[in-house]
């Protein structure tokens, strides 16, 4: 299982998206996304992500590098993983966990819950409150055939993991998984952080999750 550490980004005020990702990119390391779980899946695209926080915002950045890119979902909530699309799943209890999952034009698709069914999606109201800025910009498109490269810098307030009471994010221990996908792809793909032992795809398996430290 992997250990990942959550550097404290230090910062003197409140900051816009774009000086997040600033910040971040000088103080938070990469790391790289490029388990291959599945056989019948060897499509890997290269995608690195950083990750940090301040106090009561998890701040993430991915940086994707694949050969088809596709964004027809425009819906909170709505079948993202359809899309070329990055992941980052969290649990802070050890027993339910969130599902945020971003397309490439940064519609959002955030639940709850224990396992893949029966999930509580969390109020659309409370998800405009995160913060998503993609290189591609946020107009749907049909598949692309070439390379692309794009990134994605995403703010998330601690308030939008709607069925937990996080105040602070210091000090706090949680395990996660980032995940890559896009289901209706040339090329699907599913390539993992943490390596996810099961026969066939899913994400939903928070036993898999690693874990993490928050500064």
């Amino acid at each position: 299982m992997k250990e990942l550490f959550v550097k404290k980004i230090k910062c003197n005020n409140t900051v816009t998206l774009a000086e997040a990702g600033h910040l971040l990119e000088m103080q938070a390391v990469t790391n790289p996304i490029d388990i291959l779980n599945w056989k019948q899946y060897s499509y890997r695209p290269d995608l690195k992500f950083r990750i940090g926080h301040v106090k009561d915002e998890i701040w993430l950045k991915f940086y994707v590098i694949e050969k088809n890119i596709l964004a027809k979902e425009t819906h909170i909530n709505g079948a993202v993983y359809k899309d070329s699309c990055v992941e980052f799943f969290i649990s802070f209890d050890n027993e339910n966990y969130y599902n945020c999952e971003c397309n490439c034009i940064g519609t959002i698709h955030l639940a709850h819950g224990k396992g893949r069914d029966n999930r509580k999606f969390v109020d659309p109201e409370i998800i405009k409150k995160i913060e998503i800025e993609s290189s591609l910009g946020n107009q749907p498109f049909a598949e692309k055939h070439g390379n692309f490269e794009w990134e994605m810098m995403i703010r998330i307030p601690v308030e939008c993991f709607a069925y937990d009471k996080i105040k602070l994010l210091d000090g706090m221990k949680a395990t996660a998984n980032f995940y890559k996908c896009g289901d209706d792809t040339s090329e699907p793909h599913f390539v993992t952080w943490n390596p996810v032992k099961t026969e066939n795809p899913d994400y939903h398996r928070p036993e898999y999750f690693g874990k993490i430290y928050f500064e």
